[in-house]
Formats: C-alpha cells, sequence, structure tokens
C-alpha cells in the first residue's frame, strides 16, 4: 500500500507483520520472530532518509578546506609596468586572481558543515531505515553471538556461518562463444552488528574486520543502518528497538 504526498515524493505505508527466522552462532535456523510493521513507525519516507544521511555525512566533513585570496599570497601590490605605451594589455598588481601564483578569487575557507535535523526525525528515520532493512530481506536476527572471551577467528566463523563472509559472486556478463565461464569470486558483505546493550567482547572480536561495525541498538542511526549491505540484531536488540517509543 502506497500513499502520496501532493507536494513529495512518494511515502510507502508498509503494513502488517514479516515474520524473520533467527539463526544461532552455526548459521541453523532455531525459529523465527515476528516484527509489526507499525512498532517501526509504518512508513518509509525516502525524502526524510535522504536528508539524515546528508546530514550525517556532512556533520563528518573537517571543513579545513582553504585558498589565499589576493590580500594574503605573497607580492607586491606595485603597478607591473606603466598603463599605456608598452603595446602588452594594462595590467595592475601580480597578485590578482589572473596571474599565475596570484591569490584564489571566491576561494573556500575554514567553515563548519555541521547541522541538526529534529530529533523526532531522525528517531522516526532510523526505524524507517531498519524497517526498509527487513523488508528488503537484509537484516539478519542472531539469537546470541556467545563469546565468552575476545577471539577475532571465532567471530569471523559465525559471520561466514551467517553467509556474510566468503560469498560467491558469480558473474552475470555473457560468456563469448569459445571461452570459459570466470570463477565465482568470494567477497565478504559489509554489515552492521546492532547488540542490545554495549558488548566489549562482540565488539572487540569484530573491530579488525574490514567492513564490520558493532553499535548498541541505542546509538543506531538511519546513516550506519543504510551504509552495509546488511543488518545483523541480537534477538534481544531487535525487541528493544521494537518496543522503542519514536
Amino acid at each position: 500500500m502506497v500513499s502520496e504526498h501532493p507536494k513529495s515524493p512518494r511515502t510507502e505505508t508498509v503494513t502488517g507483520s514479516f515474520v524473520v527466522p533467527v539463526f544461532n552462532r552455526q548459521g541453523v535456523e532455531v525459529g523465527s520472530v515476528t516484527v509489526n510493521a507499525e512498532d517501526l513507525g509504518g512508513k518509509i519516507s525516502p525524502v526524510l532518509l535522504h536528508e539524515a544521511v546528508l546530514m550525517y555525512e556532512a556533520n563528518q566533513r573537517a571543513g579545513t578546506h582553504h585558498t589565499l585570496r589576493r590580500g594574503e599570497v605573497a607580492g607586491s601590490t606595485k603597478k607591473l609596468f606603466r598603463q599605456k605605451g608598452t603595446g602588452n594589455a594594462r595590467a595592475g598588481t601580480k597578485r590578482t586572481n589572473k596571474r599565475r601564483g596570484g591569490g584564489t578569487a571566491k576561494g573556500p575557507k575554514p567553515r563548519d558543515y555541521s547541522y541538526a535535523l529534529p530529533k523526532q526525525a531522525l528517531r522516526a528515520a532510523t526505524k524507517m531505515a531498519i524497517l526498509a532493512k527487513i523488508r528488503d530481506k537484509q537484516a539478519v536476527i542472531v539469537d546470541d553471538f556467545g563469546l565468552a572471551a575476545v577471539k577475532t577467528k571465532e567471530m569471523a566463523g559465525i559471520l561466514a556461518a551467517l553467509k556474510l563472509r566468503g560469498v560467491e559472486k558469480v558473474s552475470t556478463k555473457p560468456v563469448p562463444e569459445g571461452q570459459t565461464a570466470p570463477k565465482p569470486k568470494k567477497i565478504n558483505l559489509t554489515c552492521l552488528i546492532g547488540t542490545d546493550k554495549i558488548d566489549s567482547v562482540v565488539y572487540k572480536s569484530a573491530r579488525n574486520m574490514p567492513g564490520v561495525t558493532v553499535m548498541p541498538a541505542s546509538d543506531l542511526n538511519a546513516y550506519e543502518v543504510l551504509r552495509p549491505k546488511r543488518l545483523v540484531l541480537t534477538k534481544a536488540a531487535l525487541e528493544q528497538l521494537t518496543k522503542a517509543k519514536s
């Protein structure tokens, strides 16, 4: 069901519920959870998601760019040569932006790019992003990681069992006659692991793995959820997100 706003692009209204399988650390399905779309807002607005992502990206900009203008570059302000009688075009100071080594006209200066959207809009965008991942079957629910100690190799094995690492990517390009099809490449899918609370063991076990990010459910935002290919949530984290007030 899709509803349209007269002055904005389409905002999708998601109704019903989704049955998401739950896996254990060996990658075996041990059950399922039912996610009601209304618990995550029930709407997906591309405009709001776009604005939220732009805000988070803008807040990451350093803003340290700096160029020298004509009043800041080294050099004399003396007129290069007399106005008339030389046969050349008239010229003033060599610090003008028209000459090599001169200043930059209207160049960038250090500035702060950060800004903030309303908190209620950001909370709604976070739920929209999670709902979109669940609807598109890009969310993986784990019963429990069950890590007793910091072991990166063990965490890598869990992600491989969940089919997030070492995934075979088959080329869809047509193979010319007389040539053999290329072997499928094994790639690692980027993923965001969400836990119900700050779990230092899970964080330290996954922090050295490229493309893997670990965050507690309370710190999730639309940018971090939409950026990776997969969203990995523990069962407790999913319950915390669905019960959170918008």
